[in-house]
């Protein structure tokens, strides 16, 4: 996995300060078609919040979601709409899981391409 762009956000709650790291991932998947295994280009969401009180991280909170989409526009789209509404990594797939379900045709699109050439 890969990080291709990262996107920082702090908020500070009484004497705790909260930093939030969004960011698009890339990986590789690979997908069978016919009984050929292909390679498809996967773009992917990692959220992460450090706990910070007095300089220290006291605590780390992690999630992600490997494969999303292979088309960058859609997957950076939702990275911005997590970061603008302060997603923690909790509600990650709660939030994404309407999107995930519906993006997954793009990968049988993807194959479709690759297999024309």
């Amino acid at each position: 996995m890969m990080i291709v762009e990262n996107m920082i956000r702090n908020e500070v709650c009484e004497d705790m300060k909260r930093n939030y790291f969004y960011r698009l991932t890339r990986n590789t998947v690979s997908l069978t078609l016919g009984g050929d295994e292909m390679k498809v280009q996967s773009y992917g969401i990692e959220i992460e919040r450090q706990d910070v009180v007095n300089g220290s991280i006291v605590n780390i909170e992690r999630d992600c979601v490997e494969s999303i989409s292979p088309h960058r526009h859609k997957v950076h789209n939702l990275l911005k709409l997590l970061y603008d509404r302060g997603v923690s990594p909790i509600h990650l797939i709660d939030v994404l899981g309407e999107y995930i379900d519906e993006y997954i045709v793009d990968f049988d699109d993807a194959l479709k391409e690759i297999s024309a050439y």
